[in-house]
């Protein structure tokens, strides 16, 4: 079997993929999540991911490779330790370099997260060129390959939950919400007209810049990814494909493309 973890600076999204005929099959098999701690051990971390193998029934010993697309540097020593200790593996990582044959055409190819090459990647291997990848995680992400298969850069903003948070923590009496859509744009009490606010401000966010994205690239396939991407979908129309699994294919894709070249 094969195991890709993707390390957000929210969550840690674990993806365990079957192998025949020496080929990683398409699709996990099983997907799981923890809360992502900077503050966690090693072995603390192993514990849960054990925890996880054996009460979804799935023998651990029987992985046989590990890739990684971390956006949390502090933690992929923790992690490249884990895999060494507790499955005899080295670990691969995705960055610039272990990219799959990506071709950058953006500024500085060593600060593009690893979870936004992934993206692209499995964008690209799906679709082919043309392609804007919105992530909706902790910060909105978008990334753009063009019809030629370069990766021309994109757009970062804070996420919702970001937002929703800030307004809290610098308002004394704006509530924590969370980010839900609205019946209707004017509300009637401070957490309708949070919800308003925060949601409709944020469907014009992503919607001005697949605009402005699309003077600037053909545009052939806009594809979101990320826990709020299904929320969006109902008024960002020009989001046509939703891939909740999207960076992980990606760290399944690169991971095979680069041990084959």
């Amino acid at each position: 079997m094969f195991l890709a973890l993707d390390i957000g600076n929210t969550n840690i999204t674990t993806g365990l993929f079957d192998v025949k005929n020496g080929n990683v099959l398409l699709k996990p098999l099983k997907i799981w999540r923890m809360s992502t701690r900077k503050g966690q051990t090693c072995d603390e971390y192993a514990t849960m991911l054990m925890n996880m193998f054996f009460y979804s029934g799935f023998d651990a010993k029987k992985i046989n490779d590990v890739a990684v697309a971390s956006v949390v540097p502090s933690l992929n020593v923790v992690f490249g330790e884990l895999i060494k200790k507790y499955f005899k593996k080295n670990t691969f990582f995705v960055n610039h370099k272990n990219n799959g044959g990506i071709v950058f055409a953006a500024e500085n190819p060593k600060e593009i997260g690893a979870d936004r090459i992934a993206n692209v990647m499995a964008a690209y291997s799906l679709y082919g060129g043309g392609c804007v990848v919105i992530d909706f995680g902790t910060a909105t992400t978008f990334d753009c390959i063009d019809s030629r298969g370069r990766y021309l850069g994109g757009a970062i903003a804070p996420g919702p939950v970001i937002v929703a948070q800030s307004l809290s923590l610098k308002s004394a009496q704006l509530p924590q919400i969370e980010m839900k859509k609205p019946l209707k744009s004017i509300g009637s009490n401070t957490v309708e007209c949070m919800q308003s606010g925060l949601y409709f401000g944020y469907v014009g966010l992503v919607k001005e810049l697949i605009a402005k994205i699309k003077k600037e690239m053909e545009v052939k396939h806009i594809i979101a990814t990320g826990g709020l991407a299904a929320l969006m979908l109902s008024d960002v129309k020009e989001i046509e494909i939703i891939l909740p699994d999207l960076t992980l294919e990606g760290i399944r894709i690169i991971w095979e493309k680069t041990i084959k070249i």
